[in-house]
């Protein structure tokens, strides 16, 4: 194996990058944020713009160090689950982009009922195989000839084609990655099967970089891009080992839950699902609560003070499930649950506990929903995300989980995805 590994993360706040060496080290990274959105009409350009720039301050770091990008032999992208858009045939977007949150599909869910398995993670008004009806109905003069998830978006730019994507983030659209193949269902619901992406391994290599891109960022020609994955998926492989039974929390905006098993685990009434990871599966699921709650209610510097003046080994008898909206997806999936976060107590650090508690119990729920199906109790807990850095936080979880979350040496997403593609240089 020879040539450093580039990870590109695309998150809720931003786009960061990481490069490895061939010894797996991390060696430089950077960040960009993301370009302000008009949240009524999400445009997926401003995406790739993000990443652009990213990878430009990218370049820069690594010219510090003395190294540069023409050194980049690998390139992995990974973006938030179930975000997606269409795009012509020169990658320009088709109308808007729809959220990973995005919800309230209640025709397209409708049809999905009529056709789908009783119990099918596309199934519901919030799910992506409706989200993705939903933009096609909206693609009236059927200028789309892809549909794209994020990560799909960007990798289309690197390598100046789409059409490309992968089992992870392709599997809440309902393709199956045991039968690497689309429900024969699907052609009843009038999906425009011809614009669906080729599903490939997580991390697969797919083609060299677009010749352009090379000249534009200063990348080898013989540069490889690799088929992507998720945000979370990402988070787990920077952080925990791939071993059976071990674990890793998200705390990021929302609340994601891994669990390495030998066997695949699914349960899509409660939003349970399990991602093909090299030979083994991913099971776990993601909540609509987490971090992106506290900072609505609390500034950065006010959830440090507060946080100091709890007592973490007290249980809070305030019992709130913390949402920004109504709408839960797992260990719940209802896309009505309404948030609660009432009564709230005059005294802001008794708040900030109970909410604090309240999603550590969450977590607890979710960790129980893979027991339930058979599932691995976790043997190594790993914390991502920002919330991993709130030591009153994680004392609080240690005491709600019976389990001491592990400091992570990684927990960047970008860091994950560098080393599932480092797994797969070509």
């Amino acid at each position: 194996m020879s040539g450093l590994s580039l990870g590109i993360d695309i998150g809720t706040s931003g786009v960061r990058t990481a490069i490895l060496d061939t010894a797996g080290e991390v060696i430089s990274s950077a960040r960009a944020n993301h370009i302000a959105q008009n949240s009524e009409k999400i445009d997926a350009a401003h995406w790739w713009q993000s990443v652009a720039n990213c990878i430009t301050a990218q370049g820069v770091a690594l010219r510090k160090i003395g190294r540069n990008l023409y050194e980049v032999a690998n390139i992995g992208v990974d973006g938030t689950s179930g975000t997606m858009m269409l795009s012509d045939a020169h990658l320009n977007p088709v109308g808007r982009a729809l959220m990973y949150n995005s919800s309230g599909f209640d025709a397209e869910a409708a049809v999905i009922a009529k056709y789908a398995p009783p119990i099918h993670i596309t199934k519901g008004p919030n799910s992506a195989l409706a989200r993705a009806l939903r933009l096609m109905s909206e693609d009236t003069e059927n200028n789309a000839v892809h549909l794209l998830h994020q990560a799909d978006f960007v990798i289309a730019k690197l390598l100046g084609q789409g059409g490309h994507s992968d089992h992870n983030n392709a599997l809440k659209l309902g393709f199956d990655p045991e039968t690497t193949s689309w429900p024969a269902w699907f052609e009843q619901t009038h999906i425009r099967l011809s614009i669906l992406p080729e599903a490939l391994p997580a991390g697969a290599a797919i083609e060299h970089i677009s010749p352009q891109i090379a000249r534009e960022f200063g990348f080898a020609q013989t540069t490889h891009i690799h088929a992507g994955t998720t945000d979370s998926i990402a988070a787990f492989l920077a952080a925990a080992p791939l071993e059976p039974a071990a674990a890793v929390t998200s705390l990021g905006t929302t609340l994601a839950v891994k669990v390495l098993s030998k066997t695949r685990i699914d349960d899509p009434e409660v939003g349970l699902y399990s991602h093909k990871l090299g030979a083994y599966w991913l099971a776990g699921g993601a909540s609509n609560t987490g971090g992106g709650v506290l900072a609505s209610l609390f500034s950065a510097d006010e959830l440090i003070r507060l946080s100091k003046s709890i007592d973490p080994t007290v249980a809070s008898p305030l019992k709130y499930y913390p949402l920004l909206k109504p709408g839960e997806r797992f260990p719940v999936n209802d896309p009505s649950l309404p948030p609660r976060m009432t009564p709230r107590p005059a005294d802001d650090t008794e708040f900030l506990h109970g909410l604090l508690e309240s999603i550590a119990r969450i977590e607890a729920e979710c960790y129980k929903a893979i027991t339930d199906q058979g599932g691995p109790t976790p043997t190594q807990l790993f914390t991502a995300g920002g919330g991993a850095l709130n030591d009153t936080w994680t004392q609080i979880r240690a005491r709600v989980l019976q389990t001491q979350p592990l400091i992570a040496r990684h927990t960047e997403a970008s860091i994950g995805i560098a080393r599932l593609v480092q797994r797969h240089a070509v």
